[in-house]
């Protein structure tokens, strides 16, 4: 297949896939609050939406055939990720394995996180439209207390009844306000700020208030990134940030009043990856080769340390360990690579190959990465070499969409909708404990 463009990020096939993993960023309370329980993952990105967990202890070493799968389920087409909160898993997926389907609805599944058993199922008419991809929803429900933000590729924001998916409001932002999406659909996810919905739609995005999903500001007309908002706080003043189609944007997230923009054109308008924020620097980096830079944050905008074609990150954002940056570079379709950058310099420290364009995670010192063929792999961050320690083949198809460690169990899934819930230690467990006898 020939690919155009790539949470998601929806992460784009060659084309698309960039926005597809980027698909989803969403977090609770204000710019700068963090959940009262970081062991929880109740948004793209996780606690501090950095890709980072601070779970510990929480693998084992594996028997040749790999952890154990503690469950599996089907959620439908797509390429959002998963939030946990409360003992409750909340992802998305649509009913239709091709565009010839008669039967196309989105799903937003609440499963109980221990067992896979479904809780709760919403569904509301939605092509899958897969465009260059396998189509389906790109962004990530967001956890707000008992609230459940969604947002769809055509623009529909749901407020949901986290305890039983009944819909407490709606508001469709194409049909509604004019805000027209990207070529793949809205990809971005809801990122709650305070008494606010901030969500990546149209040039500046656009904010609903979370009670009755009313306006309270909108940005410029034009057309958005496949981002999701991102609060960062830069001296006194906190902002949030987010790609449009050709800039990376700040605006105070209580006014929608721009702060600044930087100019980041790539090929098919695909912003998709996360800006990173290091301290006062900023990581920003997409595919077709537009490679990345790292920037200063300052009271006028942003200025350039460095820039170079090192990693190109099409579909996820990368994460940051100890003064390095680990993500994958190049564009869908096996042909990218796992890389590890010195974030001072941008230098190559190490690449690995064979992972094809896939996703990755971080939590005490290890990654954990899964290829795009769906293999688990976790390695040490370390700088001097790709130090992987165990694989295991979890899924079958196509993977884009990030892992999410939470309260000991990995859970992936792949664009078909094959989600499974990993036990990195019970396994390894009982083989020591089998070994022992």
């Amino acid at each position: 297949m020939r690919i155009k463009i790539p949470r998601s990020s929806n992460l784009l096939c060659a084309a698309l896939s960039a926005f597809l993993l980027t698909v989803l960023l969403a977090g609770p309370g204000a710019a700068t609050a963090e959940p009262e329980n970081p062991a929880e993952w109740p948004h793209w990105r996780g606690p501090a939406r950095d890709g980072i967990s601070q779970e510990k202890d929480w693998m084992a070493k594996w028997p040749e055939s790999g952890p154990e799968v503690v469950w599996r389920v089907s959620v439908g087409t797509g390429f959002s990720s998963m939030t946990i909160s409360g003992g409750r898993l909340y992802t998305m997926g649509n009913t239709a394995s091709s565009a010839k389907d008669e039967d196309q609805k989105d799903q937003i599944f609440c499963l109980d996180a221990a067992t896979g058993n479904e809780i709760w199922k919403h569904t509301y008419t939605s092509k899958l439209d897969p465009l260059y991809y396998k189509g389906g929803p790109s962004a990530t429900p967001t956890v707000d207390g008992d609230r459940i933000y969604t947002f769809s590729k055509t623009g529909l924001v749901l407020c949901l009844d986290a305890a039983t998916g009944k819909v407490v409001w709606s508001r469709n932002i194409q049909e509604k306000d004019g805000l027209m999406p990207p070529k793949w659909g809205f990809a971005g996810s809801v990122l709650v700020s305070g008494n606010l919905l901030v969500i990546n739609a149209g040039d500046g995005g656009i904010a609903l208030k979370k009670k009755n999903g009313s306006i309270a500001w909108k940005g410029n007309k034009g057309l958005p990134g496949y981002s999701t908002p991102l609060p960062f706080k830069s001296g006194k003043r906190e902002g949030v940030a987010f790609f449009s189609d050709k800039k990376l944007v700040a605006v105070n997230p209580a006014t929608g009043k721009r702060f600044w923009d930087y100019p980041w054109k790539t090929a098919y308008f695909v912003n998709a990856a996360d800006p990173v924020f290091i301290g006062d620097r900023v990581f920003v980096s997409s595919g077709y080769k537009r490679g990345c830079a790292l920037l200063k944050v300052g009271p006028k905008g942003l200025t350039d340390i460095w820039h170079n074609s090192n990693m190109s990150n099409q579909c996820n954002s990368s994460v940051v360990h100890e003064g390095h940056i680990y993500g994958f570079d190049g564009n869908v379709g096996g042909r990218g690579v796992l890389r590890c950058l010195d974030i001072e310099t941008g230098e190559v420290k190490w690449s690995q190959q064979k992972l094809g364009t896939g996703s990755l995670m971080l939590a005490d010192g290890k990654l954990i990465i899964l290829s795009e063929q769906g293999l688990l792999a976790i390695a040490n961050a370390v700088p001097d070499r790709y130090d992987e320690i165990q694989r295991a083949q979890v899924l079958k198809g196509l993977c884009w969409t990030v892992p999410v460690l939470c309260n000991g169990k990995i859970y992936a899934r792949c664009a078909e909708g094959d989600l499974v819930c990993v036990d990195p230690k019970t396994s390894g467990d009982k083989e020591v404990k089998e070994n022992a006898k």
